[in-house]
C-alpha cells in the first residue's frame, strides 16, 4: 500500500511538473504500468491536466475506459470541455452524470454556465443550468455569480447580468470586466464606461477591454486618451494593448506615439514572443509611409506568420512600390508559405498600381486553381480595378456582368470613373444607368449621368434626366450641378 501511494505522489508530480506535465501519453503508460487505470484521484488529475493543454481528444478515451467515475473525475471531464469544446459535450456529460445519481457540485455548476456562455446562438440551456443552481442551493456562490454575470453579459441580456451583479456579496476585478466587457459587446459604450469608471480595483484586462470597446465604435482619439490614462496611472501595456492602439496611431497620426510603443516592445521583447505585435508595428509604419522600418521590422520578425506577410505585400502597394510587393509574394510562395483568401486581395492590388495586367490574371487564376478560393467581391474588385485602371474597360464590364457575385455601387462607381477617363461614353452611359438601378435614390448617380450626357453634348437627354429626378422627388446635393457643362 505504501508503495503504491508513492508511485501515486510521483505520477502527480509529472502530471503537474512544468518540464513533464506536456508528456501526457508517457505518464498514461506510468499509469497503466502501475495500475493505477482505475483510481479516480489519478485520472482525474490527468483528465485535468488534457483540458489545461486542450486534449480533450485524449481526455475524452481515457474518460470512457473508466468503470466508475466519481463527481471528481466528470468535474474534471466537464471543466476541460467548458473550456476547449465541443461545449454541449459538457451538457451530455452533466445528463449523463445526474442518471448515474451524482449530486452536482459548485465545482460542476461553474465550468457547466462556462460553457453555455460559449454557446451564443442559445440562452435556454444556461437558463436551465441557472435553475440548477439554485434548486442546489449554490447560486450565492461566487463562482457560480460570476459564472452567472458572464452567462447573461455575453448573451447581451444586460439587465439580468446587472441584477446578479448588484446581488453579489463579494465583487472581484474579473466580475466587474465581464460586466464592462457585455455592455460594450451589446453596443451600449456609454454604459461600458460607466462601469469602468466605477472600478476601483482594475488589471491590465479592464484597460484593454474599455479601449478596443472605444476604437470598435469609431471613437479613436478616446481610445488613444485612455491609453493615456493607463500609462500614468503605471499599467504596462501588453500585447492586447499594443495591437489595438497601433492602429489608432495611424489613424490619428500620432507618429511619436507609436513610435514611442515601437521602442517600448524593443525594450521589453515583445516580438520575440508575439508575432501580433510585429505585425501591428509593421502594419503601422506602412500606413505612416514609413516604408524602412516596416521592411527592418518585417526582416527581424523570426515567426512571421500570413498576416505578417499580407500587412508588408499590402504597405508596399499603398507606398508607391507594387513591384516589390508581388516579388515579396513570390518570396513568399517559394518559401513554402501558404497564402490566404487577404494575400490574394493584397497581390492583385500590388499587381493593379504597378500595371501588371497578365500577372493579374495569373494570380487570380492561381488563387482559384491552385488555393480552391472561391473569388469574393473584394477580389473581382481588386481585378475590375486592374483591368478599368489600365484601359481595359470593356474587359473589366464584361467580368462585371458575368461574375456570380453581384457587383455593389462601389465597383461600378470605379469602372464608370475609368470610363469617363479613357473617353469611352457610350459603356459609361451604360455604367451609370447600372448605378442607378441600383441605388435609385442617390443623386449623385443621377448627376453623373447628366454629366456624361452633357460631355456628349446630349442636351435632351440631360433635360430627360433632370425630369426624371423631378418625378422621383430626387434632390441634387449642394455643389452638385447637373448642367456643370452649359458654359
Amino acid at each position: 500500500m505504501r508503495g503504491s501511494r508513492a508511485v501515486e505522489r510521483r505520477i502527480l508530480s509529472l502530471l503537474h511538473g512544468q518540464n513533464t506535465r506536456t508528456q501526457v501519453s508517457e505518464i498514461y503508460g506510468h499509469i497503466l504500468r502501475h495500475q493505477l487505470h482505475h483510481s479516480n484521484h489519478v485520472i482525474s488529475h490527468l483528465v485535468s491536466v488534457c483540458g489545461s493543454q486542450n486534449k480533450m481528444d485524449c481526455a475524452t478515451l481515457i474518460f470512457q475506459q473508466f468503470p466508475y467515475p466519481n463527481i471528481f473525475l466528470f468535474n474534471s471531464m466537464i471543466k476541460g470541455l467548458s473550456l476547449c469544446g465541443p461545449f454541449l459535450n459538457s451538457i451530455s456529460l452533466f445528463s449523463g452524470m445526474k442518471n448515474l445519481g451524482i449530486w452536482a457540485d459548485e465545482f460542476t455548476l461553474a465550468p457547466l454556465l462556462k460553457a453555455c456562455a460559449n454557446l451564443p446562438e442559445d440562452i435556454r440551456l444556461g437558463q436551465a443550468v441557472h435553475k440548477e443552481t439554485i434548486a442546489l442551493g449554490f447560486s450565492r456562490f461566487n463562482s457560480i455569480c460570476i459564472g452567472l454575470v458572464e452567462l447573461y453579459s455575453t448573451h447581451e441580456m444586460m439587465s439580468d447580468a446587472d441584477r446578479l451583479f448588484d446581488e453579489m456579496p463579494q465583487r472581484d476585478v474579473i466580475v466587474w470586466n465581464l460586466l464592462v466587457r457585455g455592455y460594450c459587446k451589446s453596443g451600449n459604450v456609454e454604459m461600458g464606461l460607466n462601469v469602468f469608471r466605477q472600478m476601483e480595483e482594475r488589471s491590465v484586462v479592464s484597460w484593454n477591454l474599455m479601449i478596443s470597446c472605444l476604437a470598435r465604435s469609431g471613437m479613436d482619439t478616446d481610445a488613444l486618451k485612455l491609453f493615456h490614462e493607463m500609462i500614468h496611472n503605471g499599467f504596462e501595456p501588453d500585447e492586447a494593448t499594443l495591437v489595438t492602439t497601433l492602429p489608432l496611431c495611424a489613424r490619428l497620426g500620432e507618429i511619436s506615439l507609436g513610435k514611442w510603443i515601437h521602442s517600448y516592445v524593443d525594450s521589453k521583447g515583445l516580438i520575440c514572443d508575439f508575432v501580433s505585435v510585429g505585425n501591428a508595428l509593421v502594419d503601422f509604419y506602412c500606413k505612416c509611409g514609413d516604408l524602412g522600418h516596416a521592411s527592418s521590422i518585417f526582416e527581424s520578425m523570426a515567426g512571421k506568420n500570413v498576416i505578417s506577410w499580407n500587412a508588408m505585400i499590402s504597405g508596399l502597394a499603398y507606398n508607391g512600390k507594387a513591384e516589390l510587393g508581388v516579388q515579396l509574394f513570390d518570396t513568399m510562395i517559394k518559401e513554402g508559405l501558404c497564402p490566404n483568401e487577404s494575400t490574394f486581395v493584397a497581390v492583385l492590388v500590388c499587381c493593379s498600381h504597378a500595371g501588371f495586367v497578365q500577372r493579374g490574371h495569373d494570380v487570380f487564376a492561381m488563387m482559384v486553381k491552385d488555393y480552391h478560393f472561391d473569388p469574393t467581391l473584394e477580389h473581382y474588385g481588386c481585378m475590375v480595378d486592374l483591368l478599368s485602371r489600365n484601359g481595359h474597360v470593356n474587359e473589366a464590364y464584361d467580368l462585371m456582368k458575368s461574375m456570380p457575385v453581384k457587383p455593389n455601387a462601389a465597383l461600378w462607381g470605379s469602372l464608370l470613373g475609368a470610363l469617363r477617363t479613357h473617353g469611352d461614353m457610350e459603356l459609361a452611359e451604360c455604367v451609370a444607368k447600372e448605378l442607378i438601378s441600383l441605388e435609385p435614390w442617390n443623386s449623385g448617380n443621377y448627376v453623373l449621368l447628366s454629366n456624361i450626357y452633357a460631355d456628349q453634348g446630349k442636351w435632351d437627354e440631360v433635360e430627360k434626366v433632370r425630369e426624371l429626378m423631378k418625378g422621383c422627388d430626387i434632390k441634387k446635393h449642394p455643389g452638385q450641378s447637373i448642367l456643370r457643362n452649359l458654359g
